[in-house]
């Protein structure tokens, strides 16, 4: 296991993640005194990891298809773009 890897993507999603909807949404869920907390973490993790999965199948599909520096560029500019959007709605 490449643990250089697996550092950098960890902190990269885990900051992607602080915040964002999916946080704020698993928030508002756990605060429901009556539902069980072990159970939104449960259904929160599972949802990330389904989601996560989408992820990696999808970027495999497309790295058959696609040159992988090409997709590096369009997601430097994706994320980039985002950024600037959310700064000119903000």
């Amino acid at each position: 296991m490449d643990w250089k890897i697996f550092v950098t993507i960890f902190a990269t999603v885990f900051l992607a993640e602080l915040g964002d909807k999916t946080q704020l949404t698993t928030m508002l869920f756990a605060a429901d005194k009556e539902t069980s907390k072990v159970m939104v973490f449960l259904a929160a993790s599972v949802a990330l990891i389904a989601a996560s999965a989408i992820g990696v199948l999808a970027g495999a599909l497309l790295s058959e298809h696609i040159n992988e520096k090409f997709l590096h560029y369009a997601a430097g500019v994706s994320f980039i773009g985002i950024g600037l959007w959310t700064l000119y709605h903000a």
